[in-house]
């Protein structure tokens, strides 16, 4: 591996020069830069990491902390991981590297706090689990620069990034309402997260808005995933009045649900019609196609990216970002 010295040598410059350009590239002039970087790119050479982060004080890493628990793979779900996408390119296009921090096995409330230092990191993002971690609130209440997606923590330097789910809720049920559809029930998330939490509210909003009755029964709990979907549809369709239209909080439901529709013997949408949420990929492969409200899921990586930086450079703490929803007509409403 070619050293720095070597690299000097090559470029008629000193050691010292060949390390401004990697830790403090606008003390040098732009062709001196040129010349070293370009020689640096023949040759092979890699600045030390560790000396660069000791000198500057930043590691440009990022954490990532998102513990889905042992019984729920959150790490394979297509929304989440179109998001992990998203904030890697957006943090790797601004020379942060994403490190991934496993849940802590101690018990102690300062765990994450601990591992953060330990790794020198520059800033944290996290995915809300549902679940609440008492490890998460030492860490946000650090001078540790703090980004939640889904979830709004407290703290001198945090922020979060989220969806309109109240909004998108209303408008899947404005738009299955403008369809014909007047039994319109609803598959939650689970209640304890926030997309959950508010698309059920968003749900019963507008069903409110539209003078539609509010059936306890129409409102069964799933978790985001397929299995849930289905489950609670089974449970709808054995109803004495079953709906004849469902928004399911997560396209992933919404597919379980189109499955047990078709198990049944009946047709989507003539007998029931389905609106999905996030326009994960699949949403659009399945028959008849799913309707769904469309998140932003580039954007939350952008915008979290965003955030965490600026606080790591010292700037103002970004208001929270709350990404809007798009409605995606396909075959499943008609």
């Amino acid at each position: 591996m070619a050293t720095i010295r070597e690299l000097a040598r090559l470029c008629g410059v000193s050691s010292a020069t060949v390390s401004r350009v990697f830790n403090n590239p606008e003390v040098v002039n732009a062709q001196t830069r040129e010349l070293i970087l370009s020689t640096a790119a023949r040759i092979g050479y890699l600045p030390n990491e560790s000396a660069r982060t000791l000198a500057t004080k930043r590691s440009h890493m990022v954490g990532l902390i998102w513990d889905t628990d042992h019984r729920r793979p959150g790490w394979r779900h297509p929304f989440f991981q179109e998001i992990l996408i998203g904030l890697k390119t957006a943090l790797s296009e601004r020379g942060y590297h994403l490190l991934m921090l496993a849940t802590s096995e101690d018990g102690t409330p300062d765990s994450f706090l601990r591992a953060v230092r330990r790794h020198n990191l520059d800033g944290v993002v996290f995915i809300d689990n549902g679940r609440a971690d008492p490890s998460l609130q030492p860490l946000a209440e650090s001078e540790v620069p703090c980004v939640s997606l889904d979830r709004p923590v407290q703290g001198p330097w945090t922020t979060y990034v989220t969806s309109d789910n109240v909004g998108g809720a209303r408008e899947a049920v404005r738009h299955l309402h403008a369809t014909g559809r007047r039994t319109i029930a609803t598959i939650t998330g689970p209640a304890r997260t926030r997309p959950g939490a508010e698309r059920l509210r968003g749900y019963l909003e507008e069903l409110a808005a539209l003078g539609l009755a509010h059936r306890p029964e129409l409102v069964v709990e799933g978790d985001f995933y397929l299995s849930s979907g289905h489950a609670a549809m089974r449970a709808l369709l054995e109803l004495e009045e079953p709906p004849d239209a469902v928004f399911a909080a997560g396209d992933e439901m919404a597919v379980g649900a189109l499955r047990a529709v078709t198990e049944a013997g009946l047709k989507v949408p003539e007998d029931i019609a389905l609106v999905g949420f996030d326009d994960i990929e699949l949403a659009a492969l399945v028959p008849p196609g799913l309707t769904t409200l469309a998140q932003d899921k580039a954007g939350f990586g952008t915008a979290a990216a965003a955030a965490v930086i600026t606080m790591i450079n010292g700037g103002v703490t970004p208001l929270p970002r709350i990404l809007p929803t798009s409605l995606v007509v396909r075959g499943s409403t008609g």
